[in-house]
């Protein structure tokens, strides 16, 4: 019943994902987006949709007075910056191509489609569901739509799934960071008349090679990184900068690990730079895991396995990862990332899909809540 519902709604599935493809969604700029899902939502029987102050579009099914809620979750935002177009977008009879299109539209529209099942057959889930299609997962977003759905609903929800991945592809462990604003500023003037005094961007320099002079804390099981991902300022080729900006980072999966690493970036930061104005500013931040119901989060994985095993004839791969799941194993509330595309290049722009795995997708998505509310 649930792969005749996939086979019959193909194209309809695709038609979400070419929607989509045409409606831009930056973290923090996806209220478009948040509006084309909660009017097809609605055109699809569903009632109480909204969408809240931070562009999340949530669709709560059987979740009155529940203090069981599951969230069945996919981010709406992309990596890109682009606010009207991505003049990319094409499609062969086998895949489309669009940047955000793996990462993550087609997800989007597989947690729609469970939606859709659930109206069309008259489920009712137990402990209810929370359908989030929700904002702010990609980079300075900072989980600002998860984190919204867990005040908005605390104490309420006892399990959470986002779709985010390739199929087979689990996350039970959270990568954690802190992203910093790093802004320099000195004296600058003229290169020939007034050489000699400092440069900001020399500054931030110094300081990036001290960052990359660290050495990351060891521990069995854990990765530690760092990164310089942005750098810029000054005026001109003549002229001292007087100011430059950098953003910063660094992560681990070990919360030990990631208070070692701040102890470090801290040491740098509060170095004394003569003639040097430094101004710094967490501008993110991800948590790692904490305490969690075990058996609950093995039900989800070993559901979600068995599903993929009898769908797509993959057997499930787990990895650690920063994805919206954070939230909630940050808070000790059982979550899991799920993955349920075909696809490859996110984060570039040639990105695509495989029409072809649209099926499967929704497949395993609806059998997934199917299983794990009955």
């Amino acid at each position: 019943m649930v792969k005749a519902f996939a086979v019959k709604n193909e194209e309809a599935t695709l038609n979400i994902i070419r929607d989509l493809c045409h409606i831009p969604a930056p973290s923090y700029g996806e209220r478009r987006r948040a509006e084309y899902c909660k009017a097809w939502l609605e055109s699809a029987g569903a009632r109480g949709v909204y969408i809240d102050d931070v562009n999340n579009c949530l669709f709560p099914l059987n979740c009155e007075g529940s203090r069981e809620i599951t969230v069945l979750a996919a981010h709406i935002d992309t990596v890109f910056p682009d606010t009207e177009s991505y003049p990319e977008f094409r499609e062969d009879e086998e895949r489309i191509y669009c940047p955000g299109v793996n990462d993550n539209t087609c997800r989007v529209a597989a947690v729609m489609m469970t939606a859709k099942y659930f109206l069309e057959n008259n489920v009712k889930p137990r402990g209810g569901i929370l359908f989030a299609l929700n904002a702010c997962e990609e980079g300075l977003g900072n989980l600002v739509g998860t984190k919204e759905i867990f005040r908005a609903y605390e104490g309420r929800i006892k399990q959470f799934i986002t779709m985010d991945g390739g199929i087979g592809g689990a996350v039970n462990v959270a990568v954690g960071s802190r992203r910093y604003e790093v802004v320099a500023k000195t004296a600058g003037g003229h290169s020939y008349g007034a050489f000699g005094n400092k440069n900001a961007i020399a500054a931030l320099s110094e300081l990036v090679g001290e960052i990359y002079a660290l050495e990351v804390p060891l521990r069995e099981g854990a990765k530690t990184t760092y990164n310089v991902g942005t750098i810029e300022g000054g005026t001109s080729v003549n002229t001292i900068a007087q100011s430059a900006r950098m953003l910063c980072e660094y992560r681990s999966n070990d919360r030990e690990c990631l208070a070692i690493m701040q102890e470090a970036f801290d040491r740098i930061f509060k170095k004394e730079r003569e003639g040097v104005s430094l101004s710094v500013t967490l501008v993110g931040e991800r948590l790692c895991k904490g305490e969690v119901d075990t058996a609950v989060e093995a039900n989800m994985l070993d559901t979600y396995a068995r599903i993929v095993r009898e769908v797509a004839g993959i057997e499930m791969t787990l990895h650690p990862s920063s994805t919206d799941a954070n939230v909630p194993m940050s808070l000790g509330i059982p979550g899991v990332c799920l993955g349920v595309s075909v696809g490859r290049g996110s984060h570039t722009r040639e990105e695509y899909i495989e029409k072809r795995g649209t099926v499967p997708s929704v497949e395993v998505t609806v059998k997934l809540m199917l299983a794990l509310t009955a």
